[in-house]
């Protein structure tokens, strides 16, 4: 399975982007969208390390929302 993690551009460097989420900071590869035009803080979905679709910031809220449900797992299931 792979996973897309949103992020929103905090800077954008050529063909990298200084990204943050949740307090995390990365470098992202802006190579594959460099077709699409993006600015500091847009969203995006990040994986390994690529930029591969720009979202909204509420699909960016949404989505964080489920993966924290997600790590919260069922009650009293084993993690």
């Amino acid at each position: 399975m792979c996973l897309g993690i949103p992020m929103q551009i905090k800077l954008i460097d050529g063909f990298t982007a200084h990204c943050e989420a949740k307090g995390v900071t990365r470098d992202v590869s802006l190579f594959m969208m460099q077709e699409d035009k993006l600015e500091v803080d847009d969203f995006i979905v990040v994986h390994v390390g690529y930029a591969i679709q720009k979202i909204s910031q509420q699909e960016a809220q949404t989505a964080w929302e489920l993966y924290d449900e997600m790590l919260a797992g069922e009650p009293g299931e084993a993690r």
